[in-house]
Formats: structure tokens, sequence, C-alpha cells
């Protein structure tokens, strides 16, 4: 629907402008490849919880599918915590640390 005065420039003004909303409104996919016993996945989320950043929790425990699919994804990381940023492989709970203690975290959950 263009509206009163059907000016199909509106319309397209009010895309761009959508795109760019949705690019600022951006929320980083973040996943965290954990165990239930481990105190440095409950160290990393308890940090992503403070910084209110959501993630997807990929319980590990068995083994199974999603601890190989974790390996591989990882380049051969067996530890858990595994942190992944948008696809970006962060490393373990020190790593995740690390990136918060230098001030490069709330850069890279921004990108």
């Amino acid at each position: 629907m263009l509206g009163k005065g059907g000016s199909p420039f509106a319309v397209d003004a009010l895309s761009r402008k959508r795109v760019e909303l949705a690019r600022e409104c951006r929320v980083p996919k973040v996943e965290i490849y954990t165990k239930m016993t481990c105190g440095f996945c409950v160290r990393a989320k308890r940090l992503l919880d403070m910084k209110k950043v959501p993630y997807e929790e990929i319980h590990v425990d068995l083994g199974g599918p999603k601890k190989a699919e974790m390996v591989e994804r990882s380049g051969g990381r067996m530890t858990v915590p595994q942190i992944f940023i948008d696809g970006h492989h962060i490393g373990g709970c020190d790593a995740l640390m690390a990136l918060e203690y230098d001030g490069k975290l709330d850069e890279l959950l921004a990108a």
C-alpha cells in the first residue's frame, strides 16, 4: 500500500529504515557446549547472563552427535565449555574471560 499520495519512494525509504533498525538491533548468535557438572561452564554462562546475552546451550554430557559436532567445530578440542559467537570459535571459559578483561567481548558481541 502506498498510502495517500501514492509515492513509491516513501515505501523504499521505509524499507531502508527497517533494514537500518534491524542492523542496529541485531543480536549475535552465541552457542555454548556444556556439561552439567562443569564449573567453567557455569562461570562462562554467568558472564553471558550478567551481560544479558542470550545463548543456546548445547549439552554434551552423554557424548553422541552433539559432542562430535563440538569437537569438529572447535578444531579437535574435547573440553567444555566451547563457545561460538556468530559461528566463530572463541574457545573456552578462559578465552571468554580474557576477551572480557581486555574489553573486547562487547565489541565482538556488537559486531
